[in-house]
Order: C-alpha cells, then sequence, then structure tokens
C-alpha cells in the first residue's frame, strides 16, 4: 500500500513553517494517540502515521531529500537521509518533549537529573469593600488544604528506612514506554514521580507526605487593587510530596459594590440627585468623595446627565502612580406627590414658558427635527 503525501498527513501545505507542522502534529497525536482510544484499532496506525511524518518533516536535512525525492528518499538508505531503517529518527528528542507536556512527563531533566516536584497552587477568593481596595489593608484568611504531614514530616513513612529508591525508575521519577518504532518517556507508574517507593506508608498521610489541614495567613492587600488582581503568595500552595516544593497560594479579589462610587479603572464614578428648582436656578451640594466633603457647584440650566469632573479625586492603581478623576454625574429629578398649591404653581410656570423656546432649546430643536423627518419621508 503506497504512503500518503507526509504533508496531506499533517494537514498543512508544503511550505509550512517548523512551529505549523509542530501543532498539525500535536493536535493528530493528542486526537489518535493510543492511550486515549484503546477502543478503536485503527487509530495506533494514524498515530504512527502521523509520527512517521513528522520524523521527518521536523528535521530540516530530512524534510529537504523528502522535498526532492519523496518517500524514495528514505527507502534503502537513498539519499543519506538517515531515515527509520538507517535508525537516525533525528527529531526524537522533540517528539519526546511533545508528549512530556501533554501526558505529563518532563519530570526528568536532559541528563538523566531528575526535577523537583512542585505541589499544585491554591486559589482564595477574597472580598473586599471599595475602601479596603483603594487604600489597601491586611486581611486574615482561613481555607482548608492539603500540607506537610506533621506525623511523617512529609516523608510518606515514620521511619526513613521504609523509604526506597523506586525500583521501577531507578529514581529518576520517569520511565520510557514503548510506542511502534519508536519510545516516549513518561511518569513512573509505580512511583507516580516521585522517585521514591515507601515500604510502610505513613498512618496519617497514606504515604502521600500530605493531609488535609485548616490554615490561617495573613495577607497584605496592597493599596490601589481592583476586580480580578491577583496576590501570589509563593510556598503557600500545596505540598509537592516526598523531597518536593509547595506551590503557591493566589488570592483573588472581589470588590462589593459600593453604596456611592463605582469604579472603572483609576476613575470613580456617583449620580448625583438634584431638584428641578436647583438645576433651573443653580446651587451649590454638598458630595463625597475619599478625601472628604466638597461643595459641588451647579449652574443655572444644568440639564440632567450632565458630568462633572474632580481632577485628582479618584484612585491610584496598583503600580501606578497616576491618581484618577471622579466623576459626578447629575440626575434631575421630577417633583412627586405634589399639594394643590405646588400643582398650580408648576401649571402657571408652564403657561408662563409656553411658546418661548428660549426657555426649552432642546425640545424646540427637537421637534424640528422631527418635523424634517417626515416631511422627507
Amino acid at each position: 500500500m503506497a504512503k500518503r503525501d507526509y504533508y496531506d498527513v499533517l494537514g498543512v501545505e508544503k511550505g509550512a513553517e517548523a512551529a505549523a507542522i509542530k501543532k498539525a502534529y500535536r493536535k493528530l497525536a493528542m486526537k489518535y494517540h493510543p492511550d486515549r482510544n484503546s477502543d478503536d484499532p485503527k487509530a495506533d496506525e494514524k498515530f504512527k502515521e502521523a509520527s512517521e511524518a513528522y520524523e521527518i518533516l521536523s528535521d530540516a536535512d530530512k524534510r529537504a531529500a523528502y522535498d526532492r525525492m519523496g518517500h524514495a528518499a528514505f527507502e534503502g538508505g537513498a539519499g543519506g537521509g538517515g531515515g527509520f531503517g538507517g535508525g537516525g529518527f533525528g527529531g526524537f528528542e522533540d517528539i519526546g518533549d511533545i508528549f512530556g507536556n501533554m501526558f505529563g512527563g518532563g519530570g526528568q531533566r536532559r541528563g538523566g537529573g531528575q526535577r523537583q516536584r512542585k505541589g499544585s497552587d491554591l486559589r482564595y477568593v477574597i472580598e473586599l469593600t471599595l475602601e479596603e481596595a483603594i487604600k489597601g489593608d491586611k486581611k486574615t484568611i482561613s481555607f482548608t488544604a492539603p500540607a506537610t504531614c506533621k506525623t511523617c514530616d512529609g516523608k510518606g513513612a515514620k521511619d526513613p528506612k521504609d523509604v526506597k529508591t523506586c525500583s521501577q525508575c531507578g529514581g529518576a521519577g520517569q520511565v520510557r514506554m514503548s510506542q511502534g518504532f519508536f519510545s516516549v518517556q513518561q511518569t513512573c507508574p509505580v512511583c507516580h514521580g516521585s522517585g521514591k517507593e515507601i515500604k510502610n506508608p505513613c498512618g496519617t498521610c497514606h504515604g502521600t507526605g500530605t493531609e488535609q489541614r485548616k490554615r490561617s495567613l495573613e495577607v497584605s492587600i496592597p493599596a490601589g487593587v481592583d476586580n480580578g488582581n491577583r496576590i501570589r503568595i509563593s510556598g503557600e500552595g500545596e505540598p509537592g510530596g516526598p523531597g518536593g516544593i509547595n506551590g503557591d497560594l493566589f488570592v483573588e479579589v472581589v470588590v462589593k459594590p459600593h453604596d456611592i462610587f463605582e469604579r472603572d479603572g483609576a476613575d470613580l464614578y456617583m449620580d448625583v440627585p438634584i431638584s428641578f428648582p436647583d438645576a433651573a436656578l443653580g446651587t451649590k451640594i454638598e458630595i463625597p468623595t475619599l478625601d472628604g466633603r466638597v461643595n459641588l457647584s451647579i449652574p443655572e440650566g444644568t440639564q440632567s446627565g450632565k458630568m462633572f469632573r474632580l481632577t485628582g479625586k479618584g484612585v491610584t492603581p496598583i503600580r501606578s502612580s497616576m491618581r484618577g478623576d471622579l466623576y459626578c454625574r447629575v440626575k434631575v429629578e421630577t417633583p412627586v406627590k405634589l399639594s394643590g398649591k405646588q400643582k398650580q404653581l408648576i401649571e402657571e410656570l408652564r403657561a408662563s414658558m409656553s411658546g418661548d423656546s428660549k426657555n426649552s432649546p432642546g425640545t424646540d430643536s427637537f421637534f424640528q427635527k422631527v418635523a424634517k423627518f417626515f416631511e422627507g419621508s
């Protein structure tokens, strides 16, 4: 049976760059890997086909030979490409790296040394008031999470003599598994990457080196944090098991809604309700800011929705020295629950304004536009 074109196998153009070829192979390998398709015998063949294509196209010399001569370049030693028959397999390290990333490998450094295992990171959501987020604060948080076992001090066994080097991987934490015509490196199934075997596991942690424990930490909240900001506390995550290092704790900030202010980055916004007479005649009103109370001048004839800007009365964001502004949005309130006399006064006002466009320039302009709209339709 004739072999398919390697470029067609990976689904890439003949002039594809190395990164595109690697990405295409990774996608196919994830899809057809035998570990994920135990019930599909065809998946193994497709996996081998994709791996063979990648082995050739990921090597510059082999790819050049293939582009010149096709599959004949690797039959009977033709082209000197060092193909499968010659045992060259120049892309092996790259393929090993790909499978290390996909299936949990990579615990062993190049050169055979074991990589120190790091525990998982933890996430904690903390709620803050707007004032706490803007000014900064110290908060004590409590949570239950895996911690180093106190009974065995994280060793997995009470007696250190019961901890032996793994007989399967020799302490490397990784083993090589054959897949058809090549092999890949995987986490050792016996020691699960720790490189150790425990004969008599600790009764508290059952050999894991960790136990669930309630913990309390004081967290310093830097001034200017906002929704979604994360505070990293190194080494306060889950333990990495025997011989490993702790992960990190990420405290995610959620700011509660405020009764007055609404924050947008460095700026603050607030709605300021004023009465119809104050909007018409003008006034001064007292409003709150983060620095205390200030007077805001409302000029006569102010319309609802008018925005007033108070420079430098906003927030100084984290990692910035520039303070934002405070924007006051005026909302003119329509009077409600009027007395008979109040209604009479408003009726008199309406009558006195009737036909005088200078009192309501927006209304007059609007109806002029409406008239033009209907005339043109």
